[in-house]
Parts: structure tokens; sequence; C-alpha cells
């Protein structure tokens, strides 16, 4: 293997809210699953095939290519490619996933688009479209027309229609690139015009509906840029028809070097959408919280006042039964997983991450849809819920697999859920409710108290009677259990920076889980001690860190789950929803305000 095609996390994300692909600096497709997030990787080059070279791949390749440059397209989910050869000859490469508005809705075809053209000298390039199906397992049945390849196996068909030689691209033989070519890889489908022609057509119409997307968004007056980048890949992992919300679009990139920490992340976790739908609404886009109402409501009255499971597959699927499949793996670090274990855990936050998810819904008028009483009355049984689970052992938020605590930041989330439904049973003047949650509340405050507050330690702890730190607690300002300056709260807050902060990144907890020691940290913990240290008065140093951890993203300002705070390097399930989040989150608590400006 080259250096060029070892595989790394140098990719950018295209996507449509219906289907995601990544694409590496040199232009390969090399993961794109179908027919959604969850389907068949069939490019599934990042985490290896056991095939020939390039299996599993789709490539646009420049013969004796020596540099690539590659960005998105200003305030866009369309990304750039440019490949330059030894001899000056150039060629540029667009990706994207149509969406744009048309005939009155949301046209986002399970497709990707990639348009290329010559920007100098006459270059040479090679087409390489080589989908796999079953995990790389099945080699498919390939047809032809005069404008189009059709791949055929495993219960699925799809096209690749093209204005370049079928016969070209069907042998993998170099040609002169003398003018545009367009590819549209996607569902069995003929296209209704010229490739070119209609692509073109894709393209700008997909650019202005970014572009207009983005000019809603309300951004604080620093780090635009970033917040931007961030806010359209949250919007990317969200898929549209359900509401659902993924927390990445991989499976199995391990969390540090042949860990055995690889988990499939392309499902729902309760938890991660919450903190997705806060982040989008601080910046006034209101949709994605409108979609995810849908797809929690239909969660509530699946449940019933029952155990509520940690994740759900995107159409609401329950079980999400883990197994291994036989790719290598990323880095060649197996195990490839698919599926995930966790929706048999019970994890007691997810009834505050449920209501919080929900709760601003409530107080905001610009929604068209206005919840009901009847609304809350199913949120009230997710409530019960919390109130009943709030003191009960459970695998608390980082999932571990072999033991169970009363985890003081599940505790913690079930509050929330009590003291949000007070707050809306008060919207609706329905006082004896609204004096019941609040009742509710008020002895989980207690509780967590008295039992998750450890006097020797001098901070709160990471489960009832323990003694060990945990960054989750650095949330219980942000969910507005203690306010920032209680001496409680900036005790933990130093105790955790003492103990789980290395340089300028943090890691999850210390002690070792089932797999070990953690040996990489945990972004989104980073960004909660940024948003926690800023809270407390320490803003300069939060500031600091901040920064640094806008160094850590990738070449087009992507973040995966984890860092090697030694080397910077990306490792976890990329793009990480947490990540990009937090990013947005430390923009809004660490900018100027536009008065200082304007």
């Amino acid at each position: 293997m080259t250096p060029s095609e070892q595989p790394s996390l140098d990719l950018a994300i295209v996507g449509n809210c219906s289907v995601a692909a990544l694409v590496d600096k040199m232009a390969r497709v090399v993961w794109m699953c179908l027919p959604r997030f969850d389907g068949d990787p069939v490019f599934h080059a990042l985490l290896g095939t056991n095939g020939a070279a390039g299996d599993g791949a789709f490539s646009i390749d420049l013969e004796n290519v020596c540099r690539s440059e590659q960005a998105y397209i200003e305030n866009t989910a369309v990304v750039v490619t440019r490949l330059y050869d030894e001899a000056g000859n150039a060629v540029e490469i667009t990706d994207f996933a149509p969406r744009f508005q048309t005939k009155g809705r949301m046209f986002r075809p399970t497709g990707l688009v990639r348009r290329v053209r010559p920007i100098a000298g006459h270059p040479r390039i090679r087409v390489r479209c080589r989908p796999r199906f079953d995990h790389g397992t099945r080699v498919p049945e390939v047809t032809y027309g005069s404008n189009h390849m059709r791949f055929v196996g495993n219960g699925q068909t799809v096209r690749l229609t093209t204005n370049a030689s079928i016969t070209y691209v069907r042998d993998e033989t170099p040609f002169l690139l003398d003018g545009p070519v367009s590819f549209y890889f996607g569902p069995d489908e003929s296209l209704t015009h010229h490739p070119e022609t209609l692509c073109r057509e894709f393209e700008e119409e997909t650019v202005l509906h970014w572009r207009l997307w983005t000019r809603r968004l309300g951004l604080p007056l620093d780090y635009q840029e970033a917040v931007i980048r961030a806010a359209v890949t949250l919007k990317l992992c969200t898929y549209e028809e359900t509401g659902a919300i993924i927390a990445a679009a991989t499976t199995s990139i391990p969390e540090a070097a042949h860990s055995g920490r690889n988990w499939d992340y392309r499902y729902c976790w309760l938890r991660d959408a919450f903190f997705v739908v806060r982040a989008l609404n601080s910046l006034s886009e209101m949709e994605t919280m409108e979609n995810y109402l849908r797809y929690i409501n239909n969660i509530a009255s699946m449940t019933r006042a029952d155990h509520v499971q940690p994740l759900y597959g995107i159409a609401l699927e329950e079980k999400l039964v883990e197994t291994t499949v036989d790719l290598p793996g990323y880095r060649g670090m197996g195990p490839v997983r698919i599926g995930n274990q966790a929706y048999e855990h019970f994890q007691h936050d997810v009834y505050g991450n449920i209501v919080l998810g929900a709760s601003q819904a409530f107080f905001d008028k610009r929604l068209l849809r206005q919840p009901g009483v009847d609304d809350f009355e199913r949120l009230e049984l997710i409530g019960e819920r919390a109130f009943a689970m709030h003191d009960q052992p459970d695998a608390g938020l980082w999932e571990l697999r072999t033991r169970a605590r009363v985890h003081t930041s599940s505790s913690l989330m079930c509050w929330a859920a009590c003291d949000r439904l007070a707050k809306i049973a008060r919207q609706f003047a329905r006082t004896e409710r609204a004096a019941l949650w609040q009742e509710r509340a008020d002895a989980i405050h207690a509780t967590i108290l008295a039992r998750g507050w450890n006097e020797k330690v001098g901070a709160f702890v990471e489960s009832f009677e323990g003694q060990d730190l945990d960054a989750s607690l650095l949330l219980i300002a942000e969910v507005g259990f203690l306010p920032p300056q209680d001496p409680r709260f900036v005790a933990t807050v130093e105790r955790i920076g003492a103990t789980l902060r290395r340089g300028k990144h943090l890691f999850r907890y210390h002690a070792a889980d089932d797999f070990g020691a953690p040996e990489n940290a945990f972004n989104i913990c980073t960004f909660w001690y940024i948003d926690a240290l800023a809270r407390i008065g320490r803003k300069d140093e939060a500031r600091e860190i901040y920064e640094t951890m806008l160094a850590c993203r990738n070449h087009v300002g992507l973040l995966s789950e984890d860092t090697n705070p030694a080397t910077g390097e990306m490792w976890g399930n990329f793009p990480q929803t947490y990540s990009m989040v937090g990013i947005i989150n430390g923009a809004m608590r660490l900018s100027e305000g536009w008065e200082s400006l304007v």
C-alpha cells in the first residue's frame, strides 16, 4: 500500500440527509452505505478490502499525480478536489449529493454526483467504480447500456450514468480528459436529461440550497467558518425521512490504535441527538428539532412508560444485534462491527435526554406545529420512568458493558427530565402537575447532593458513594442543576481538570474499563471542559483550549470522536456529531457579541 493509499481521517463528507459519502484527499469515495446511512457499505475501502486494490471504492485517478487540494465550496456540502500531475496537468472533481426544493418537496435522492473537468494541460484519468455488496463479500454482476453501468446483487441494483466513454469506464482504461464529464451513481433509474446537463443543474441547485440554509443561521461573531462547517455536518447526519440523527457516518474506526474499541455509530443515540438539536437550536436552525420531535414522539408511543433503549435504528428499529463482518478494518485494525449491543443496555440518562430534546419546542413560537397538551402528556410517561430510575444502577452514558452502578450523570439527567416537565406544566397552567414534577425534581436534586458529592474527594463523583471522577459531571451547570459559581461545581471542574486533563485534552475517565485504561482523549469531554471553564470565569484559558481543538480538525474542518493528545491524530468514528456539537457550543460560549463590532 502506498502512502497515498494509507487510510486516514483526512476525509470530506458529502450527503443530503438521506445518504452520505466520504471522499479522501485523492478524490476517492471510500465510504458510502446504501440505501441509507446504516445500509450495506457499497464503498467500504476505508475499512479495507479482501479483494484487489481499489475494490470497494470509486476512484478518479490522475496519471502521475503528485499533489492534491481539497475544500468545500463556501457555506455548502459540496466538496471540490483538485489533482495535479508532475507535468502540470490538472483536473477538478466536484462531489455532492443532490439536495434542493422542487415541486413543493425536498429532492434528496439516494445518489452521488461526481463532476470532473480539466483545469490545466491535457490530463489523463482513469475511472474505477467498484462497488461491492454484502459488506465487501460479493462482487456484483455488471450490465451495460450506451451511457450507464448497472451493478446487480444482494437484493439491490445501483446504476452509474455518465457522458464519459462507457467502454473506458468499464475497462478502467486511462483516457485524455478533453472536456467536462459527469457521473451519477444512484438508484437504478434512467436520467431524464443528458448527464452533464442534469448534473450541472443539480450542482447549481444544491449549492444554492446550502447557501440559503447557512444564511438563515444565527451565527456568533467569532469562529464563523468553523461553526458553519459544524452546522452543515450536523445537518448531513440527520435522516430527514424519520427525523432520526445518527451519531456518526461510519462503523468500527477504533477509538485508539489496536484497542478493539470499534463500534457501529450509524444509529440514533437519543443522548447524542439531544446535543445535536440543542446546538442547532442555538443557531436558530429549528427544522432539525421539528423533525426530531416526530422521531421521539414515536419512541415515546412505542415504549409507553416502560424501558427506553439508549439508541434505536433510524427507522425505529429496536433490535440492533451486534455482529462482525469479514473486512480487515481501518488500517487493518478490526474487528468491523455491524449493529450495536448497547441497544440492550439500561442507560437512565436517556429519559432526561428525551425531555430535554423536546422542551424548547413547548416555548418556541416559531415552530410550524406547536406541541400541545397531548405531547406533554406523552412526555410525562418518560418522566415517570425517569423518576423511577433515578437511583437505580445502569451502564452509564459511557456504556460500560460489564458493570452497573448508580451513575451520577444518569441521575442528573433524570432530574433534568422532572425539572423541565415542571416548567412545561406551568406553560400549560397545569398547576397540580407542575407541583408534582417540581417535587420530584427537588427529591432527585437532594439525592444527588447527598450521594453524588464526595467530601473526601472534594468533588461530585461518577457514581453514588463512589470516588472516581467522570467528565460528564461537567454538565451540572449546563443543564442548570447548580449555578456555575456554586463552590461545589467550581471544585468539581478543578478536580476534573487536575485528574483527567492531558495537555489541552480531556479524557472521559481515568479508571480502567472493559478494554483497559482509555488511551485517547474524548473530544466532547474537552468541549464540555471548555464550556465549564468559561462559565466559572476562566474564559481566556477556555479560549486557548478551544483554539487548540480547532487546530485538531482535519483539512476541511471536521473532527472524529477522539484525539491522541500527544500527536493530535484523530481516532474514532467520523465525523462525530458530538465533536461537531462542541465546536458550535464553544464558539457560542466564547465569541464576542455582535454589539462589540456593529
